[in-house]
């Protein structure tokens, strides 16, 4: 049984499984369209360590870059841009990665992400070990606010 365990864990598989003490739930990505070149991601992430750490990135095969974002209001204008140092995660609390503020940005996207389906990711943070995770795809509405990026554009 605890080669079993310890494989799923490995596999990044057992939900229960969390990496020094830094725990993900509710995690979901945004379905996108052909020919979007990106999505993001939310989840909340609960620090249970005695000190603070800091979500500093992610990887995916599923993208050419996963980064931490945040919306920021640039005269009147809603744009994301990536957060310097990465999302702080308070000791003891839960942060939560949502439309509109701290959010995972899938860049370069390899291919539609469909409804339905999970993407691999891994999480990277300043201190804790880097956690892979699954994340369901669902489609969610668009916030209704026009959104610009830092960089690319988007594909309607």
């Amino acid at each position: 049984m605890k080669k079993f365990l310890a494989t799923l864990i490995a596999a990044g598989l057992a939900t229960s499984a969390s990496a020094a003490g830094i725990h993900v739930k509710d995690a979901w990505a945004r379905a996108t369209v052909a020919g979007m070149n990106m999505s993001g991601a939310f989840m909340t992430i609960h620090n249970d360590e005695a000190k603070q750490d800091f979500l500093i990135g992610g990887s995916s095969e599923v993208a050419e870059r996963v980064e931490v974002h945040t919306h920021i209001n640039d005269n009147g204008v809603m744009r994301m841009r990536e957060v310097e140092g990465g999302v702080p995660l308070p000791s003891k609390a839960d942060t939560e990665l949502k439309p509109g503020s701290y959010h995972i940005m899938f860049m370069g996207l390899k291919r539609q992400l469909k409804d339905g389906e999970t993407v691999p990711v891994t999480l990277k943070f300043k201190n804790a070990k880097p956690q892979n995770i699954k994340v369901p795809v669902k489609t969610a509405p668009m916030p209704a606010h026009k959104q610009k990026h830092g960089e690319g554009s988007h594909q309607h």
